[in-house]
């Protein structure tokens, strides 16, 4: 039986790997957690998917416990910013596409909006009103604003994902690793605080213990290197091959800033914002208390002076005091995440740039599938390989998702636009992309496997970008359009009452801090 994991590396990944694994194993599984106070993470702000409220109800956390000790706050969508034009801003929030006489909204918009000033995000969606209005998702007595949604999931996972729950959460990646180390070691995870100076390695190739400075050998069945972009285990000592995205990509370097904000008198966005540049694009993220702001860029078309010159004029201007974090991305996954007895998870496993915020996500679903693939002595190929083949598909169905952004972006007026819109593209996404020239996506026509997004981001990233179909579906002409101007009416009767009788994002949150 395979009975003890060693965790190399903390930060988020490890953590959540070392509380998740001890939350479904229990004490039949020994698990240790080494990591160095001499290795810096890349602890910047996190914006998340909203799936990540499985990993916290698995673990029994409560979001009024952990959120006051992490900076949380809540994320009820995405606003883009210039990337269709500059000036013009769209949202990809965390709500499905309602309908009407089988067809979507979206389809309806495109048939009944003659006039061709309703924005589609505004038309179909309740949650544009709730995000320009800073409206929380919960009332004051914590109840969730859509009812039949509310309440704790328990010990769910990915797989019983039904629903589409209306938000996700920011929150400080350094202060949830803390909170997490508290809950872990309370839990009985062993933490170890050293430096690994070897990796040992049995005849066969395989990882048979770590050397630490203080703590000697730690020995172990199954290894999860967690120890970011370095890939200490899978990539220095395994020898992995890392697959690069950036044929695809753009962007291979970012710089952070941690900008203060007082919320006992400011406002709190309830979305991350994603505000094309001329070199790449810059994040917002809104935490209780400070943003969380970065400009993600390409050095092929910006130096890392430019870039932080122009990230402190967007969002901190005057306040040159603030330390700067220059991140030098690696984009791409392994071609193998597991390799003999070792898993990668988080950057060492893959890694894309943040635009969708899916880093988070990327470890829930790697440690998901790690705990449902969960080896014996006997190592099973079947179970190895189906890992690898699950987590290679999450994340290249993100990749083709992200450069989605780029190909269907209205933006061409820099060189590195216009570099956008010749590069490379993955195999599947070109026919997908001629489909919706005609016709908006289906089920059948996005990227086949799982990977976090439905049809409606899908073509709500596309009609947001302005890559829409020449025209709505014949058939529509053929149906009576009462029910659909009916559902659209009801959609802003809804969101008007709800902006009515919502609190604010920061009246909420300050009830609960």
């Amino acid at each position: 039986m395979i009975t003890s994991v060693v965790i190399v590396g903390g930060g988020t990944a490890g953590w959540m790997t070392a509380t998740y694994l001890k939350a479904a194993f229990g004490d039949r599984v020994t698990v240790t957690l080494v990591e160095s106070d001499r290795v810096a993470t890349i602890g910047v702000g996190e914006a998340t998917f909203s799936t990540v409220r499985h990993f916290f109800d698995y673990l029994g956390l409560d979001e009024r416990d952990w959120m006051p000790q992490c900076s949380g706050s809540y994320k009820l969508g995405i606003r883009f910013e210039n990337w269709k034009s500059v000036g013009h801003h769209f949202y990809h929030p965390f709500e499905r596409l309602r309908a009407a006489d089988g067809f979507s909204l979206a389809e309806w918009w495109l048939k009944l909006d003659e006039s061709g000033t309703e924005e589609f995000d505004r038309s179909c969606f309740v949650t544009p009103y709730l995000c320009e209005a800073k409206r929380s998702p919960r009332n004051l007595d914590g109840s969730l604003f859509v009812s039949n949604l509310d309440g704790s999931l328990g010990r769910s996972t990915l797989e019983e994902q039904r629903a589409q729950f209306p938000y996700a959460y920011h929150f400080d990646a350094a202060l949830l690793a803390r909170y997490l180390t508290k809950h872990g070691t309370a839990q009985g995870v062993r933490h170890v605080v050293d430096d690994v100076v070897n990796v040992g390695r049995d005849e066969k190739g395989w990882i048979s213990h770590i050397s630490t400075r203080e703590h000697g050998q730690i020995q172990g069945d199954l290894f999860v290197d967690c120890t970011g972009f370095r890939g200490l285990l899978i990539n220095q000592t395994l020898g992995e091959k890392f697959q690069s995205f950036e044929d695809v990509l753009p962007n291979n370097r970012a710089v952070a800033l941690r900008v203060p904000r007082d919320p006992e008198h400011f406002e709190i966005d309830p979305y991350t914002t994603a505000a094309a540049m001329d070199a790449g694009w810059i994040w917002t993220i809104p935490l209780y208390g400070r943003n969380g702001n970065g400009y993600v860029y390409s050095d092929a078309f910006c130096s890392p002076e430019q870039a932080e010159r122009t990230l402190r004029d967007h969002v901190a201007p005057g306040m040159d005091d603030l330390e700067a974090n220059h991140i030098r991305m690696r984009i791409g996954r392994n071609n193998r995440s597991w390799v003999n007895n070792c898993v990668a998870i988080g950057l060492s496993s893959a890694f894309v740039e943040p635009l969708e915020s899916t880093g988070i996500f990327f470890i829930q679903h790697a440690i998901e599938q790690l705990v449902k693939y969960f080896p014996d002595d006997q190592w099973d190929r079947t179970l190895i390989d189906s890992y690898n083949e699950r987590v290679a598909n999450v994340v290249d169905g993100v990749k083709e998702f992200l450069v989605l952004h780029y190909r269907a972006a209205g933006r061409d007026d820099t060189p590195y636009w216009k570099e956008a819109k010749v590069r490379a593209i993955p195999d599947g996404l070109a026919p997908r992309l001629t489909t919706a020239t005609s016709v908006l996506l289906d089920d059948n026509s996005i990227y086949p496997s799982y990977h976090g997004f439905e049809v409606y981001s899908w073509n709500t990233m596309l009609l947001g970008l302005g890559y829409q179909p020449r025209g709505a579906r014949p058939a529509l002409a053929h149906i009576d359009p009462t029910r659909a101007r009916l559902a659209f009416s009801t959609l802003k009767r809804d969101a008007r009452q709800l902006v009515d009788g919502l609190p604010s994002v920061r009246e909420y949150l300050n009830s609960i801090n």
